[in-house]
């Protein structure tokens, strides 16, 4: 579903900042060389996260779902001097791609891969966050988000990817389609929640931002 029209999405993206060059490189070879390129952040939903990373300006991001490292790199924008980034995923064929291109930036010092379940490897992560981006696995987001909100310091923002789901929230759910159900009660339990403020912003596919409180 697109909840913009072709037009209207085109001008706010021309009205945006530009895509920094590297990231240009990173969107042309992801679409030439990777299955189901429309998973990458793109543009407009890059800047989004670029200029929330330099906002908060956090010392410490965890996500979820690495990709081809598109999301990472816009977040990583906006690490305060010294920060780090833990980046979670579980296909090994996108690993080294991924490298290539921290690599090529400027943090490639501060992004740190993991290979796996997320499940797994989360609990393993001794740190106390400031922004974290779930972004993979929609059948696991509760999941996640229980294991995240202890590990968030007060005021940390936790930022959720895909959350109107092509517009499946809207519909009448299909008793197979678990990733659907899940998104709805992880949407429900964001705005229930007592230890986090939400709002959700229909940004390409829907993001919400939660505050740690």
């Amino acid at each position: 579903m697109h909840f913009l029209s072709d037009e209207l999405d085109n001008y706010v993206t021309q009205h945006s900042e530009n895509e920094p060059e590297l990231l240009i490189q990173l969107n042309r070879e992801t679409h030439q060389k990777i299955l189901q390129p429309r998973m990458l952040s793109g543009h407009f939903q890059g800047r989004v996260l670029s200029i929330l990373s330099k906002i908060i300006n956090p010392n410490t991001i965890l996500e979820v779902g690495t990709y081809t490292g598109y999301a990472t790199l816009c977040l990583a924008e906006g690490l305060a001097e010294n920060g780090t980034i833990d980046t979670i995923d579980n296909e090994e064929e996108l690993f080294d791609f991924q490298r290539k291109y921290f690599d090529k930036s400027q943090w490639s010092s501060q992004i740190t891969q993991h290979l796996g379940d997320g499940l797994d490897i989360i609990p393993t992560l001794n740190k106390k966050y400031d922004l974290v981006f779930i972004d993979a696995d929609k059948e696991n987001y509760i999941n996640y988000f229980h294991l995240i909100v202890p590990m968030m310091n007060k005021g940390g923002i936790i930022l959720s990817d895909n959350v109107l789901w092509s517009g499946k929230v809207l519909e009448e759910l299909n008793p197979k389609d678990v990733s659907t159900k899940v998104l709805l009660e992880y949407n429900q339990l964001l705005k229930d929640d007592p230890r986090v403020e939400t709002v959700l912003f229909p940004i390409r596919d829907g993001l919400t931002v939660s505050r740690v409180l």
